[in-house]
């Protein structure tokens, strides 16, 4: 259709112009979930939600289990629900993977779901009116403005999001569902702050903001101009683009597994964190868990001082919070980089 939008055409993923920061750490978590999402910060206009759509388009389809709720492997049951526990002779269907928008208003039960009390009292049976999280499995969650949502709601998200598991209880009834997505929350700190312990939940954290570059900002424009006049021929250009970074994807998650970690790079990722201030534990791990997903997605199969310290500018800096994660990183990471450009040159 070459006049007028297709709504149906979700901007190219590949097509984005800037924001490197922000299109990694989406795509390190589509390939290892077990990050824990990724939190964008910036001002509106920035491509976030863009991007979040766009990197949906490029996964494979998933196989499901035709007409569940929660969107159950059929080729996993020990993960299946209640229902498809119980059901016989399952069809299994395919579908393009999900993206779950939690408008700011959603109520914890729209989020959760809700349980029959009525029903479960008078009937014995356990009806649940399944939520958000529900329909984000297996998929991803975008939480837009989170900073503007309750403490306790993005507490609840956090925790279904580590877990992989929704649990709801009412007056001593329960249900729990798989709920295994990427979660992805934006933000503008101008709007209001997160609570450092919610913060600290997130996985990966990037700042976005307008680009200064005019060759760039022209790119997007005209880019952009293309797409809004013709969206269908605009993404078969950069279809061949979308299709590499997808085999990348998968290639990247199944080898997962096979990525080693050597001693010098645990021993790299815990004296970034000590040396930048960052409390508990919980970012050394992460800084390990992205520098091994990003060995992963670059075809290797072990992590590099590179890998480490990549990692650490997109798991640390809102966990530094003694002094501002930019005034630290050059005493720490930029030391790093330039002893590591020397002992390149020292090499016989």
């Amino acid at each position: 259709m070459a006049n007028g939008r297709n709504l149906r055409e979700t901007y190219p993923f590949p097509a984005l112009v800037g924001q490197d920061a922000m299109k990694l750490a989406l795509i390190l978590n589509i390939i290892n979930p077990a990050l824990g999402g990724v939190l964008i910060r910036g001002e509106k206009g920035t491509a976030k939600s863009t991007a979040v759509r766009g990197l949906a388009e490029l996964l494979p389809e998933i196989k499901v289990v035709k007409g569940c709720r929660f969107s159950c492997d059929p080729d996993d049951p020990e993960g299946w629900c209640v229902e498809c526990a119980a059901g016989a002779n399952l069809e299994a269907a395919t579908r393009k993977v999900r993206v779950v928008e939690l408008p700011i208003g959603a109520t914890e039960d729209r989020v959760l779901g809700t349980l029959d009390l009525e029903g479960a009292l008078t009937e014995g049976r356990r009806r649940f009116e399944a939520g958000l999280l529900a329909a984000a499995h297996r998929g991803i969650l975008y939480v837009d403005e989170v900073n503007l949502l309750d403490d306790h709601l993005v507490d609840v998200l956090l925790d279904a999001a580590a877990m992989g598991v929704n649990i709801v209880e009412r007056e001593g009834i329960s249900f729990s569902h798989r709920a295994k997505f990427t979660l992805v929350g934006t933000m503008n700190p101008e709007e209001g702050e997160l609570r450092p312990q919610l913060l600290d939940r997130f996985g990966l954290c990037v700042k976005v903001e307008g680009l200064s570059d005019p060759a760039a900002r022209r790119e997007i424009v005209l880019r952009r101009m293309a797409f809004e006049v013709d969206p269908e021929g605009f993404s078969t250009r950069w279809r061949p683009a979308g299709r590499e970074l997808t085999d990348r994807i998968g290639a990247a998650r199944k080898a997962l597994k096979l990525v080693e970690v050597p001693e010098e790079a645990l021993g790299r990722a815990v004296d970034i964190c000590l040396a930048l201030g960052v409390d508990g534990h919980r970012g050394d791990l992460t800084v390990i868990k992205t520098a091994l997903t990003l060995a992963a997605f670059e075809g290797r199969t072990g992590i590099e001082a590179e890998d480490v310290d990549r990692a650490a500018e997109l798991a640390l800096p809102h966990r530094v919070r003694r002094r501002p994660f930019q005034e630290v990183r050059f005493h720490v990471l930029d030391r790093l980089k330039e002893e590591r450009k020397r002992a390149r040159h020292t090499e016989p």
